[in-house]
């Protein structure tokens, strides 16, 4: 034996053997060899991942209970092999054999084609199955941005524009970020003279497809019943739409002078409308406000006691006359005026009797 081979030979011995067994997976492979390897070949066929759990012992090394752990990807690491990465070569992700190198990170592999618009982690929107992304309505919902109504038709580069048109920098929620435009330039109404808010939901649905009227939030004046129209026109007819006035009156003023029965003008009527009608039409009218602001009818001893306005008011030219005495004669004047000995001033007249029941009482 030459003089070589013995030195050799001792730094085997002296060293254990580890020149021949240090694992070329570096230092932090602290794993059995036998997890990954079968004992007639270093290569590892790809259906070996495949296995159960749990390998028999004539495949590895022996065990207490006869059995010996197999390694794998999805229950061994925090990296699923799922999808298109089950069938990855191994080498695409471990360039070396330093396993512990590679970064789970989807930017260590993947172009970020979006240049970091939209961050970098891949699974916010994409699967390891494909690059497709079909859950944009939600991704939306999460950003506090609903694709509602015409929204949720539209084509992304139409808001997110780019040279690429695979970058989706954030916009902003605000309306006016994509629809300056047509705040500036619609006339009708021109909605800059009006000095209209630049947050288009304060007056438009974003749930319906198009601007028409039919999309516009009135909430401050419902236009509910018979005041569903159309035509917008019809009340805002002054050219401006923020100067319209609220008042029944504004509109209704021809109504108003032109009613007969009663003659609303004659009779003194107070020119709020709603007091006595509703948007449902105009009869049946019914002022509920009576009972505070002029004389129970609704409640008390009157209610239920009378059918028509005019069971009361009797001279329909003018509603601040009332009758008592056409209700209240008890078959004649006498048996009043015998109810109503000893008290001083007594008469048999309407006027008389209410200033004495004001509220209607006994």
């Amino acid at each position: 034996m030459s003089r070589h081979a013995t030195i050799v030979l001792v730094l085997l011995f002296l060293t254990g053997g580890t020149a021949f067994t240090q694992s070329p997976h570096g230092a932090a492979m602290k794993m059995d060899c036998s997890a990954c390897h079968l004992p007639d070949s270093w290569n590892i066929p790809a259906s070996f991942w495949k296995n159960n759990a749990l390998a028999p012992n004539d495949k590895v090394s022996e065990t207490t209970d006869n059995t010996k752990k197999i390694f794998q990807h999805d229950a061994d690491t925090d990296f699923e092999l799922s999808g298109a990465h089950a069938g990855a070569d191994c080498r695409s992700c471990h360039a070396t054999l330093v396993f512990s190198e590679a970064d789970p990170a989807c930017i260590s592999c993947h172009t970020d084609i979006h240049r970091n618009t939209v961050g970098d982690d891949c699974r916010r929107c994409h699967t390891s199955y494909s690059w497709l992304v079909d859950n944009i309505t939600e991704l939306h919902n999460d950003n506090g941005f609903p694709l509602l109504g015409a929204h949720a038709t539209a084509n992304c580069n139409a808001c997110h524009i780019s040279e690429s048109g695979l970058e989706f920098n954030r916009i902003g929620n605000a309306c006016v970020n994509c629809h300056d435009d047509d705040f500036a330039n619609t006339t009708n109404p021109n909605h800059q003279q009006a000095g209209y808010s630049i947050n288009c939901e304060d007056c438009h649905r974003v749930d319906v497809p198009m601007w028409s009227s039919e999309g516009i939030l009135h909430d401050f004046f419902p236009l509910t019943l018979g005041h569903d129209i159309k035509d917008c026109r019809r009340c805002h007819n002054s050219g401006s739409f923020s100067m319209t006035s609220r008042a029944c009156f504004s509109c209704h003023q021809d109504d108003f002078q032109n009613t007969n029965s009663p003659n609303h003008v004659s009779a003194g009527f107070p020119t709020q409308c709603d007091l006595c009608h509703t948007t449902a039409g105009w009869m049946p009218a019914s002022l509920q406000n009576h009972d505070q602001m002029y004389f129970p009818i609704y409640s008390g001893n009157h209610r239920g006691e009378w059918n028509a306005c005019v069971d009361c008011h009797t001279n329909a030219g003018d509603f601040s006359q009332f009758s008592c005495t056409d209700c209240h004669e008890h078959n004649n004047a006498g048996e009043l005026a015998q109810e109503h000995r000893g008290i001083n001033g007594y008469v048999f007249q309407s006027s008389a009797c209410y200033s004495c029941h004001p509220r209607g009482e006994e």
